[in-house]
């Protein structure tokens, strides 16, 4: 998948570009895609709308450069998966990852791609349907990782390649609302636990 912005060339940016970003991913993460307007972003940016344009495009290709970097790198994700030890360390890592990145101390609760799924209008409706690729995405890359260790033999015969993935983001939907209603950090990484104690092993 293609990074979702390229910098326009042209005058030097004014402001902490990085930072900026980092500001309009908690404004979404908080209170979703179509909830945040510009006039909000940029006022937690610290920037002008005029500046918001120029540095990102505008405001659907600065949600998904936000994305990018809560995923840090979707490409990177399905890398890791790939190249995890095992698909058993995989699902685990996604599970750990999500309950940590729920409960963050200086981020709000939850998930990021979660709190963008409720829309109304036609944009956020193609939004919604973006984050859902990159959904299907990270999971197709897991189910090819467990179908590989089960040719291997690592995983059972048996093993249900398409359940056992969509079991893992059945899960790490479930968390980011349980963080949202409260839960802390222990109690997820209970339920990332109680997960992985079902998945299947080689007799």
């Amino acid at each position: 998948m293609s990074a979702p912005f390229v910098r326009r060339t042209g005058r030097p940016l004014s402001f902490d570009r990085d930072a900026a970003l980092v500001s309009a991913m908690h404004l979404f993460w908080r209170h979703g895609y179509e909830a945040t307007s510009v006039a909000d972003l940029t006022r937690a940016m610290g920037i002008t709308p005029p500046s918001l344009y120029a540095a990102f495009g505008d405001k659907r290709r600065l949600f998904l450069e936000a994305v990018d970097r809560y995923l840090g790198g979707i490409e990177d994700v399905e890398q890791r998966i790939v190249c995890a030890a095992s698909a058993r360390e995989a699902a685990r890592d996604l599970l750990v990852a999500a309950a940590l990145g729920d409960t963050g101390d200086d981020t709000p609760p939850g998930c990021l791609l979660a709190s963008s799924l409720v829309t109304s209008s036609k944009e956020a409706e193609a939004v919604r349907e973006t984050l859902a690729d990159i959904r299907r995405g990270i999971e197709a890359a897991l189910r090819a990782r467990i179908e590989r260790d089960i040719r291997k033999g690592v995983l059972p015969s048996g093993s249900d390649a398409e359940m056992l993935a969509g079991h893992v983001f059945a899960v790490v939907q479930g968390m980011s609302t349980l963080a949202k209603d409260g839960a802390g950090r222990g109690k997820l990484m209970a339920i990332a636990d109680s997960a992985m104690a079902c998945w299947p092993q080689v007799s």
